[in-house]
Order: structure tokens, then sequence, then C-alpha cells
């Protein structure tokens, strides 16, 4: 999960950020789809194959983390190209029974008029439960998206993307319908853990009587300036993870994470395709297995993350070096060689996770993993090559379980008087 796009290799995504003011040619959608069944999906919290993290913030003292802010106007939302965030919930809802276009555009309205106030560090504008009183903004960012149904409740199947095409079924999948999918999905990060929670209940509170919450799921990262310096962050496996994810830098960032602005459908310019899965860790598993033995599902070292073939965490990994009897130094079936983008067809997402813990499951186990989140232009050309690779043979697939999984669009961001979806849902 450290390489690339893939979540295959154990890699989280960085340390969160304390200030934040973005293949496969000639197959055929059907066709991909059709032989996707036959493969795994990636471990989005756990490798770095098929996209990149978030890259880390700088090192921010703890007493300056509540006066970062995120801007809630843009050409893309929130949430996607910040640094990690400390503390997160994802929390997904059905339209109420008889709600259609107007009730879900007045949503809508509700809830971008309260990411708005929220994310300036102000209250809600009505009966505020004063849980984050005292507390600045806290880098606070609130991410809407559309599920493949909400298109039907509402009538506007004409106007539902290609990109929500439902992902195939892979073979590891061990799926919890309950869990899984909504109408409407909202993603709240930010680096207060009471910042967040305040943020859920005023989203939750909005929603009224056009909306019931279908699931939610509550994650964390490190928090910003833990760490000595800026470094990559790890997973609950202990494994480095993001190290390869793609960087807002990279000359082809927007063409691999965002739809352009003249794609289709119109409404979906600037915006982007998130998969959603709830991967869980079977740590008892792991935590039996040597530091060596976890390096090489991995193929990468567990102290700092760099290849096994040698170099530092940014070293390119060398496939072709072999022992002395022949054999490859990075195994043929280690999550970070399977995962990389060059092994996919230049397959690439970005990942921005987040860690959970759940307690304990009824057999007594660790209930707790990786909240993978992973971010595309079209998820048929980022996610579902790399999962399909790791589905055939990952090593590390053993130790993992995916339970949960959901793909939504995100359209882009709302210009200034304007709210989320306005232009699908009044266009």
């Amino acid at each position: 999960m450290a390489d690339q796009t893939t979540h295959s290799e154990v890699t989280a995504p960085e340390e969160p950020a304390a200030e934040r003011d973005g293949t496969g040619a000639g197959m055929s959608r059907r066709k991909l789809l059709g032989t996707a069944g036959a493969t795994g999906v990636v471990l989005g919290a756990a490798g770095a194959a098929v996209g990149y993290t978030a890259a880390p913030a700088q090192a921010t003292p703890l007493t300056s983390l509540g006066a970062g802010r995120a801007m809630f106007h843009g050409k893309h939302q929130p949430g996607i190209t910040e640094g990690l965030q400390a503390r997160g919930h994802l929390i997904a809802f059905d339209l109420a029974a008889g709600a259609g276009p107007r009730e879900a555009a007045a949503l809508l309205r509700r809830w971008s008029a309260t990411a708005e106030r929220l994310m300036a560090g102000e209250p809600a504008a009505h009966e505020d439960t004063d849980v984050a009183r005292d507390a600045g903004p806290s880098s606070l960012t609130i991410t809407f998206g559309f599920g493949h149904d909400f298109f039907t409740r509402t009538g506007l199947e004409k106007q539902r993307p290609a990109g929500l095409d439902p992902l195939p079924d892979f073979s590891s999948d061990r799926l919890d319908k309950a869990r899984s999918n909504g109408d409407l999905w909202v993603q709240i990060g930010a680096d207060d853990a009471l910042v967040a929670f305040h943020a859920l209940r005023a989203i939750q509170k909005d929603a009224g009587a056009a909306a019931r919450v279908r699931w939610q799921m509550n994650g964390f990262n490190r928090s910003p300036g833990a760490t000595a310096h800026p470094m990559t962050a790890r997973n609950l496996m202990g494994q480095v993870d993001g190290t390869r994810n793609p960087k807002p830098a990279d000359a082809d960032f927007d063409e691999r994470i965002f739809v352009p602005a003249s794609g289709e459908p119109a409404w979906m310019a600037n915006g982007s395709y998130a998969v959603v899965r709830r991967i869980r860790m079977l740590l008892d598993d792991w935590e039996k297995l040597t530091v060596a033995a976890q390096e090489g599902v991995i193929g990468r070292r567990k102290s700092d993350g760099a290849p096994l073939s040698g170099g530092t965490e940014t070293t390119d990994m060398d496939l072709e070096r072999a022992d002395d009897q022949g054999t490859y130094i990075v195994p043929v079936n280690a999550h970070a060689r399977i995962t990389r983008p060059d092994q996919n067809g230049g397959a690439a997402m970005l990942r921005r996770p987040f860690s959970y813990h759940d307690g304990l499951a009824p057999d007594g186990t660790p209930d707790a993993g990786l909240l993978f989140i992973c971010w595309q232009a079209d998820p048929l050309r980022g996610f579902v090559p790399v999962q399909r690779k790791l589905d055939r043979g990952d090593a590390l697939s053993k130790f993992i379980r995916h339970e949960a999984s959901g793909l939504f669009a995100v359209p882009g961001g709302a210009a200034r008087g304007e709210y989320v979806g306005q232009r699908l849902l009044e266009g």
C-alpha cells in the first residue's frame, strides 16, 4: 500500500496538514467491467501501488492547529487535495420516501451553507450544539457526493454519469450491503476531533426529514506535529503508507484525478469520483509474522518505507534485482510490486484514507483497518484495473478483508452564491 495509486501496497497517506486555504485505451467500459470480477480490489490504505497519498505537510506546532482553514468555495470541493487530517467521519444517506429533486436541492443548499460556516470557524446558523466552541476551523473540510441510486430516486437518470456504473464484483470481497453505497455521501475531516464531530452532528441535523442515515464510519490519522519532522504516515499494520501518491505538482495530476471542464456530463466538470472501501486488517494474523516476512508481503522496509531493492523511501523500486539464487528481491506477489502504475497500464488514483478501530469483533479479534478513499477522474481506469490485479494474487490479501464499498460522483466546487450540486439539480 505504500506505493502508487494502488491500495494494495499498505501505504498510508502523509501526516495531516495543519493549514490548507487535486488507460487501458481501446477497451470499452462494458468489457472492462465484465473482466474485472476475476480480480481483486486495491487496498487503498495498505499500498501505494496505484495511488499516491497527499504529500506530507510541514510540521506545525500543535498550538497553531486550530488556525488552519480550508476554503469551501473553489474549483474543486475541499477534502480531496488537502493533506491527511487527524480525524474523519464518512456518512451516507438515503433520500426519504417521496423526496425528489426539490427536496434534494433544498438539502444540498442547507448542507452547503452549514459547511461554509463551519469551515470558517463559525457556529451553525440554527441550534448550534456548541461542541466546537473555543476552537478554530482546525482545517475542517466537508465534501459531498452522489451515489448511483440518487439519480433514480430523483428522476435524473439521464444526468447519471457513466463513471457511476456499479463496480464489478471481486472474488475477495466480503461486502456488507447495509454498509455500502448510498444516495448521498458526506466526507468530514479536521485536525481536531471535536471540530469534526461538531460538523457531523450539524450535517445529520440538517438532513431533517429529507434523508436518513444509511451508514457511518469514523476514522483517524496521526495528529500534525506528532513527529519530529514531516513524514509519510503509517497505517495500523505499521507500514509507511502513501509514498507514491500522485502529487498536485505532477504534470498529469488533474488529468488523472479530476473530470475535465469539457467532460460529460457538464455538471461534473472539475469533479472527481470517490471509491470508498472499508478494509479490515487481520492484525492478529499479521502481527504473528516476523518483520522480514511483513516486508516481503509489502515489498518495502517497515522501518522507513524504502523498497527492498535498496535506497530510500522515494527511490524507484528495482523489480529486476535478484539475489545469488536468482530470486527477486521484491517478491513477485509483493503488494508494492503488483500495485505499481507501470504494472497496471498507468492506472493511478489519489489515496486519502483514514484508519479506523471499532473495538473487537464477535470472535474477539480487533475490528480495525483502513477506510480506503481514492479519487480519480474515472474509476474504470483508476481503481478497477488495480483492484483486479490485486484480486489475482496479492500477498497482502490473506491479511485483509474488504467489508464495505461505495462509489460516489463528487461534483466540482461551488462558486460563491452556489450550493454543491446546483448545476445538476437546477441545470
